[in-house]
């Protein structure tokens, strides 16, 4: 973990960089926000530790406002508690007292920069799928990694990473269907200062940034078919143009790609570069959907369990007999995401000593049935489930029905664009031509989930 401490820390900054180092972390050191910005954008960081003295507020917004997502800590002498309240309230995520404790310190950096990335499984589809991906692993060539929404792609990525050589050098991951075309080129290849308006300093691209590692293309088949002739030089040169640069950037990344699309398709229909697709597709990994590995449902069922009792410090209850033929029989469009959703939502819902049928509320439609298409889109994202009666559309336009389909959906995300057009079936483009219609038209439209830009006025 790449660690970046800010200020001074009122003269503890070698205890704190000791403890830091102690748990793994590579530590680099700047006195002020000027140069802790510029260490960001020149080699990025996985963590940011930044006294309380400094402003935060800056801090928070320059790195919005130049779309660097990093984790920021404030720390201060313990005593002065109006220091810490107003961190977090500029938007650090903790505050750590100094002197530093070291327990204190690898808690904070274990939630801070931690995810669960394990995959979980039991179906022999599923195991076979992973054993391919091992296989492959410790290769140099690109892998396309194929599947529906929800069916845990960039797990699978990640799991790729660290069975490969590359497993001691960084995995960095840029959602293409996130970012609007006109950035997405600066995200990936990085720009020189003034290059275009706001580009206030030279920044590293996502290539530069995983040099020596792995780069996830994440929905790979949103991306501009300009861009696309920029990235298959890249992959044939082994080198990058910053945006506005006049030398070549040699790197050495390996390439993963996600799509939710059948990429042949996209091939035929003109919107994906055929020599690009090659490129890229080396080996082909499809990931089973969850309808197609029936014995991981309990199992992950049982996970999610587990997880969101202690997340939400509520007592364990076993899934009841009935619940599991509930999960069982479900058709699961929106994957382990959806069943993720469900369980969450379960235990938060449960009151006897077992998650019954009462606690589990599915989407799309009657258990064990086809759902129809359009109320699938709306319902399998949902984080909750209302009850819609079909009278309660009449009097409404087309247009209306599918603006409540797509806030709802988009809310059911907590205002994740990606997710929410990937189940609503549209390009991330169209939603965000919506979303900006709305706002123009009045409509209050959800902001984007922590991480992701809002795109909804471009």
């Amino acid at each position: 973990m790449r660690l970046l401490i800010i200020g001074t820390l009122d003269g503890q900054i070698g205890a704190a960089s000791q403890i830091a180092m102690a748990r793994g972390a590579k530590v680099r050191h700047v006195v002020t926000l000027e140069a802790g910005l510029e260490e960001l954008r020149g080699q990025g960081a996985d963590l940011v530790m930044i006294d309380v003295k400094c402003d935060i507020r800056t801090l928070i917004d320059s790195l919005e406002a130049e779309r660097i997502v990093v984790p920021v800590v404030a720390c201060g002498i313990a005593t002065d508690a109006s220091a810490a309240v107003r961190a977090i309230k500029a938007g650090a995520k903790e505050y750590i007292p100094l002197p530093p404790d070291a327990e204190l310190i690898a808690a904070v950096i274990a939630a801070v920069t931690q995810e669960s990335h394990n995959i979980v499984f039991k179906d022999p589809r599923m195991s076979q799928t992973l054993k391919l991906a091992e296989q492959v692993a410790n290769s140099d060539a690109s892998i396309m990694i194929t599947g529906e929404s929800g069916t845990g792609k960039e797990l699978v990525a990640r799991f790729i990473h660290k069975k490969s050589r590359r497993a001691d050098k960084r995995f960095v991951a840029v959602n293409c269907a996130a970012i609007p075309e006109n950035l997405l080129e600066s995200e990936l290849f990085g720009h020189e200062k003034g290059a275009f308006t706001g580009a206030v300093a030279r920044r590293i691209g996502k290539f530069e940034e995983a040099n020596g590692g792995t780069l996830l293309l994440d929905e790979i088949s949103e991306m501009d078919v300009r861009l696309q002739s920029k990235l298959l030089r890249v992959l044939q040169e082994k080198e990058i143009d910053r945006v506005g640069g006049s030398q070549p950037v040699k790197v050495d990344v390996r390439i993963l790609a996600t799509s939710n699309r059948q990429m042949e398709e996209e091939v035929r229909k003109g919107t994906f570069r055929e020599d690009l697709y090659y490129r890229l597709n080396v080996v082909t990994l499809a990931l089973p959907s969850l309808r197609e590995r029936p014995l991981d449902i309990t199992v992950l069922a049982d996970h999610f369990i587990k997880r969101y009792s202690e997340a939400n410090g509520l007592p364990y209850r076993a899934l009841s007999a009935e619940g599991r033929q509930m999960l069982i029989r479900h058709s699961w469009r929106g994957n382990v995401r959806e069943l993720e959703n469900c369980m969450h939502r379960a235990v938060l819902l449960a009151q006897g000593s077992e998650i019954g049928a009462e606690a589990i509320l599915l989407s799309g439609g009657p258990v064990g049935t086809n759902p129809d298409p359009v109320v699938a889109q709306a319902t399998a994202a949902a984080a909750s489930v209302t009850a819609v009666s079909p009278t309660g559309l009449v009097g409404k336009t087309v247009a209306e029905v599918e603006r409540d389909l797509i806030l709802d959906t988009l809310n059911a995300y907590l205002g994740n664009r990606t997710h929410a057009a990937n189940i609503l079936g549209i390009s991330i483009r169209t939603l965000r031509n919506k979303l900006k219609q709305y706002a123009d038209d009045g409509v209050p439209v959800p902001p984007p989930a922590g991480g992701e830009p809002d795109r909804a006025a471009l």
